[in-house]
């Protein structure tokens, strides 16, 4: 009989005991796969999320930050405003190199006029632009004409192959951005010119005309000369500017950050906890059940079995419940993870971008690696001592 088949035939005998194992693994994968998957996943994309908006400083008006952060992080649509005239004293602070305003939008709930529902809407001015226009010129190298959008990784075309009706105004969804995870996903982005065009087009069209005042802007982003201090820079904006708050692109998204910081503390202590009980446990199962199989494994011993041959036997066992286990809890986390990922992000207010399948696959190795290895070091010992016991003694026991 060979090693895996005893293994096998002694599983099946105790199916207790086994049961017990193969929980104790899934439970150590699941945990560990689902909370690396959910806090890589927020970390990554609130890293692109940064990246993508592309700006050293972001002013907005005052008591309007929590609004952006939770229209860019979360999709939740925002309306705030603040004189246009502040791009211009913006731009004359020392060391800003240049300046760009952005409108933000909102559509209207369940009108009919609209396709879609609650979206957040982003128009930028193309000749000032420095942040949409870079990423925005690898699939239209022309921009954006008239009428033309471009969308989010999770907004479609709700009219014919490219339509989508805002406000009564039929645009053109160009392309689509890459998904990062955040409310941008779940934005639309226009020029200054389309903004307008809606906005002349809802009074006739729209159950709610589109207000969209020609002296104000939503948020001025700036762009700094190299070498130029974020922090100074944004302290002498908010000086030299009333009534606008400066947020630097590093502290852009602080609260999710803080709440990630938390999460990922109490994820840790309680990954710590499981994996130290699953040990200790799974080391009290694997020890009750050699005291109870002495002497079986001692007549395997009397018929010519090596003590080699039961530590590994012994071993063996431990290893396939740890993979089987292991494997089923994988499988149960990243079916919650893909299943109920807006769940997950409503739940914890955080953005949360899916892997790719090569990082998927990496955390899926690592998940299956901790479940053995959890395994393995609680069966280390009862295993070296049931197999260094005297035969004879055993056989008497």
């Amino acid at each position: 009989m060979s090693l895996f088949e005893l293994a096998w035939k002694n599983l099946a005998g105790n199916t207790f005991r086994s049961t017990v194992v193969a929980v104790c693994a899934l439970l150590v994968a699941a945990f560990a796969l689902f909370a690396t998957l959910v806090l890589r996943g927020a970390a990554t994309s609130l890293q692109l999320a940064s990246d993508r908006l592309g700006a050293d400083i972001v002013v907005v008006p005052e008591g309007a930050e929590a609004k952006m952060e939770g229209a860019l992080m979360m999709g939740v649509p925002a309306q705030f405003w603040m004189p246009k005239d502040n791009v211009a004293q913006v731009a004359t602070i020392p060391g800003v190199q240049g300046v760009s305003p952005q409108v933000y939008l909102a559509t209207l709930t369940g009108a009919s006029c609209c396709s879609v529902s609650d979206m957040f809407m982003i128009a930028y001015d193309p000749q000032s632009d420095f942040t949409i226009r870079p990423w925005l010129k690898q699939e239209l190298s022309d921009g954006l004409r008239m009428g033309e959008v471009v969308g989010g990784a999770y907004i479609s075309a709700t009219e014919g192959k490219q339509g989508i009706r805002v406000y009564g105004y039929l645009v053109n969804l160009k392309t689509n951005i890459e998904p990062t995870g955040t409310g941008l996903d779940q934005s639309l982005f226009f020029t200054m010119d389309t903004a307008r065009d809606i906005a002349r087009i809802s009074h006739t069209q729209a159950k709610q005309p589109l207000t969209l005042p020609a002296d104000q802007v939503s948020a001025v982003l700036v762009k700094l000369k190299p070498g130029v201090d974020p922090h100074l820079t944004a302290i002498q904006i908010y000086r030299s500017v009333p009534g606008v708050v400066p947020i630097e692109s590093a502290n852009l998204f602080q609260s999710s950050r803080r709440q990630l910081t938390g999460l990922l503390s109490t994820v840790g202590i309680m990954l710590g906890l499981t994996w130290v009980l699953s040990v200790a446990f799974i080391g009290l199962v694997f020890s009750m059940a050699a005291n109870e199989r002495r002497r079986e494994l001692g007549v395997l011993r009397a018929l010519g079995a090596t003590r080699r041959f039961v530590f590994e036997s012994l071993l063996a066992e431990a290893m396939l419940l740890a993979l089987c286990g292991g494997a089923f809890g994988i499988f149960l986390a990243v079916l919650a993870v893909y299943l109920f990922r807006q769940l997950i992000m409503n739940s914890l207010g955080i953005p949360f971008l899916l892997p790719s399948p090569g990082a998927l696959t990496l955390q899926i190795g690592a998940g299956l690696v901790l479940a053995l290895g959890t395994v393995f070091l609680a069966a280390l010992f009862p295993a070296i001592k049931i197999s260094r016991q005297d035969p004879a003694i055993a056989m008497r026991e």
